[in-house]
């Protein structure tokens, strides 16, 4: 028996919980399978950031985002799908259940797909649809709880992953929460990489908390050879893992930032390992990933613009010399339609005040102040709803257009007309040549704001950016009072990205 072999009972797992340990390994260049692709992630220097920050220390990420299955979570996963096939607690066709806020789960579902075990993942609502597609194209079957149900309540993921294993035989639950190879699959590896990285020079580290794994566990190392090292944990305003008690308002309800913080303490969280807590909250975390990834190019999630913040914040009293290290957990896959959107931001009234002026600003400087008029477009060809397809598709050939704007006989505008959609509905035989323009029109509801974006020849083109990336063309158009309470619009011009682009090449410096 090795070394490997033998129980260990070192403080790298909870409560000294036997286990066993590994040594780190360089990866193979060719890999037996994609699971072979878990660890040895770049340290990388933040140094714009830390600039524009005016701190005096050295900055450096760990970029997790970088293992197979996109998160810091596909390390446990896989040590503790494989720690248990070693202690047979796994067999052939069993089904492997979890509760997950997405990212553990996912790390599961890709080592399940490789190994052919079933896996069903319990996770809150509140984790993005991102997840559960990646999830579901893993083969792995997700269920959603209420995001507002506490960690014991009947309906909590917890409590839901728990009944299907009672439910479900030959299945079993690894759960992250308690497993001593959450923590020490970060002992032997995470931790173990950054050290040898720094050569054991190491001043601050700052971690996010949510099982407390990945802080427990490279904290326990990193105080064995960095003894003076300050260990600071971060954990969102809503959660109550920080100490001392009275920086923890649970009352403060729903965050956005997914993957930190709970409502319970978990056994893989060693508290006593953190020396200072840094509280976050949704805004400047959101605020700080995005800059991350326009900045320093690195294509992170929003947890890991709250342990960059807090590492900011935490690392402004030290001095030149200093190293600072921080672990980004996740990649911005995961949230596409969340704090990547501008849309989703100011939704949640996320939208940093300077970013935003900034945006405008670039917009402003981009369009030097052209409006839609000075693009000197051509007046609108239109037509009538009543005319024959034939006549449309005729029209639209002979001036080299793909779409039209439709109007009434008073001149009023109804929608427009597209030779794609034509074709598509000719070809199907949804309509035939008899048919009318209003047959094959998309109609606008021009009474709607959310329907109809009005466009004058006073509009300026920065703010037409936004409505090309998902519109192939605009109306312009003049308003016709109808009476004293009701307006109608007449086309004027016919608008396209193309303009757009034709006008900047031809008005660059």
């Amino acid at each position: 028996m090795t070394d490997q072999d033998m129980a260990c009972t070192c403080n790298a797992a909870p409560g000294g919980t036997a286990h066993r340990h590994r040594e780190l390994e360089p990866e193979p260049p060719i890999l037996d399978s994609i699971l072979g692709h878990i660890g040895n992630t770049p340290l990388v220097r933040l140094s714009r950031i830390a600039k524009a920050e005016g701190l005096q220390c050295e900055l450096l990420a760990k970029c997790e985002y970088f293992n197979a299955g996109g998160s810091v979570k596909d390390r446990i996963a896989r040590r503790i799908i494989e720690e248990a096939e070693v202690d047979g607690r796994i067999k052939p066709g069993f089904t492997i259940i979890e509760a997950t806020s997405g990212n553990t789960g996912i790390g599961l579902a890709l080592a399940c797909a490789i190994k052919g075990y079933k896996c069903i993942i319990t996770m809150p609502e509140k984790m993005s649809q991102e997840k559960v597609d990646i999830l579901r194209a893993l083969g792995a079957q997700t269920i959603r709880t209420p995001t507002e149900a506490a960690w014991d309540s009947p309906e909590s993921h917890i409590s839901v992953a728990n009944r299907l294993h009672k439910e479900i035989p030959n299945s079993i639950i690894l759960g992250q929460y308690n497993n001593p190879y959450n923590p020490v699959a970060h002992y032997d590896g995470t931790a173990e990489e950054i050290l040898r990285s720094c050569n054991d020079q190491l001043d601050m580290l700052v971690l996010g908390a949510g099982t407390g794994g990945t802080l427990s566990g490279i904290a326990q190392k990193v105080k064995e050879r960095c003894p003076e090292c300050i260990i600071v944990g971060v954990d969102p305003v809503g959660s109550i893992l920080a100490q001392p008690e009275c920086l923890n308002q649970p009352e403060d309800g729903l965050y956005y930032v997914e993957g930190i913080g709970y409502d319970f303490i978990p056994d893989t969280l060693n508290r006593s390992q953190v020396d200072h807590w840094v509280k976050i909250t949704d805004k400047p975390s959101f605020t700080m990933a995005r800059r991350l990834i326009r900045e320093e190019g690195l294509l992170c999630g929003g947890s890991s613009g709250g342990a960059v913040w807090a590492a900011i914040e935490a690392a402004r009293s030290l001095g030149p010399g200093k190293r600072v290290v921080t672990l980004l957990p996740d990649s911005v896959r995961n949230y596409m339609s969340r704090f990547l959107s501008d849309d989703w931001m100011k939704q949640h009234e996320f939208l940093d005040e300077s970013e935003e002026i900034r945006k405008q600003n670039e917009r402003d400087a981009h369009w030097n102040g052209a409006r839609v008029k000075d693009l000197k477009l051509k007046r609108a060809v239109v037509i009538e709803m009543k005319t024959p397809v034939n006549d449309a598709v005729e029209l639209m050939k002979e001036n080299g257009f793909d779409q039209l704007p439709v109007i009434t006989s008073h001149g009023i505008l109804r929608g427009i007309v597209t030779l794609g959609n034509v074709l598509s509905q000719m070809s199907t035989g949804r309509v035939t040549q008899a048919a009318k323009v209003s047959d094959v029109m998309f109609r606008f509801q021009t009474s709607s704001s959310r329907k109809f974006r009005e466009i004058t020849p006073d509009t300026p083109l920065a703010e037409l950016d936004h409505f090309f990336e998902n519109n192939i063309a605009g109306i312009v158009t003049e308003r016709l009072s109808i009476d004293e309470e009701r307006v109608a619009f007449t086309p004027v011009h016919v608008i396209t990205a193309v303009d757009l682009l034709t006008f900047l090449m031809a008005n660059k410096d």
